[in-house]
């Protein structure tokens, strides 16, 4: 993706997932759903035109095995500052100071929000709850954390944001999440799967590296339930062509 395109659609991610401000409705049902998306404004074409969406369905016919994958350096050292119901998802906005390492670049962590049912598979499955760690260099160039929930204990943190969220679109809360609670909610094994995509919202912007971790963290039923009490819907966007693409682990 071309640098310009991409620091373009950086714009739009600070602008729209960060502040949720939007430049044309969009939504998860009806008229608005996934399938139209590419359609409801110009500026959403990739949506349908482009070659390397996510999510994807990630199966063992398109994994490559790959010595030396480097680990993921994570430092994410910095508490959240608010979080926010977008009327798309509940967002948790993090102060400046955390970032990963990779590609021997820096990534700052923005924001990290979810999703229900999970947006990417693995092996056809769709988990509970997946949470979307958004990065993003100094270049513009964007990479997302993917953390896949599986049914199972109460998860503490995540009760900790669920009784900050906003359940009124639109309105965000100050939020007391330390840097420690954050790094609660990843897995302790973070080997991962890596392909390159997009995001999964308009403007569907390609040029995003995906990283997805392989192990899992728990969420109870409930959880799941009162979070899409909140939204009233699921918010995935069902898999997209994988195409030439290849997933490396």
């Amino acid at each position: 993706m071309k640098l310009a395109s991409l620091m373009i659609s950086s714009t739009m991610l600070a602008t729209s997932l960060l502040a949720g401000v939007h430049h044309a409705h969009w939504g998860y049902t009806g008229h608005e759903d996934p399938t139209h998306w590419g359609d409801l404004n110009p500026k959403y074409a990739e949506c349908k035109l482009g070659g390397s969406q996510s999510p994807i369905n990630i199966n063992k016919d398109i994994i490559v095995e790959t010595k030396g994958l480097a680990p993921i350096d994570f430092h994410y050292t910095s508490g959240a500052a608010e979080v926010i119901n977008n009327g798309h998802s509940v967002q948790v906005n993090i102060k400046p100071g955390s970032f990963i390492k990779v590609d021997g670049k820096e990534f700052e962590l923005k924001q990290f929000h979810f999703h229900t049912p999970s947006e990417n598979q693995i092996d056809g499955k769709n988990f509970p709850l997946e949470a979307h760690f958004v990065h993003q260099a100094k270049d513009g160039s964007l990479a997302v954390v993917a953390v896949m929930f599986e049914n199972g204990k109460e998860n503490e943190i995540i009760n900790k944001i669920w009784k900050k969220m906003p359940h009124e679109a639109g309105k965000k809360v100050a939020c007391g999440l330390s840097a420690e609670m954050i790094n609660e909610l990843l897995p302790k094994e973070k080997a991962y799967y890596r392909f390159d995509g997009s995001l999964t919202t308009p403007p569907c912007s390609e040029g995003v590296r995906w990283f997805v971790l392989k192990d899992y963290s728990e969420v109870s039923k409930d959880e799941v339930n009162e979070f899409l009490h909140t939204l009233h819907h699921p918010n995935n966007r069902p898999v997209q062509p994988v195409n030439a693409r290849k997933v490396l682990q």
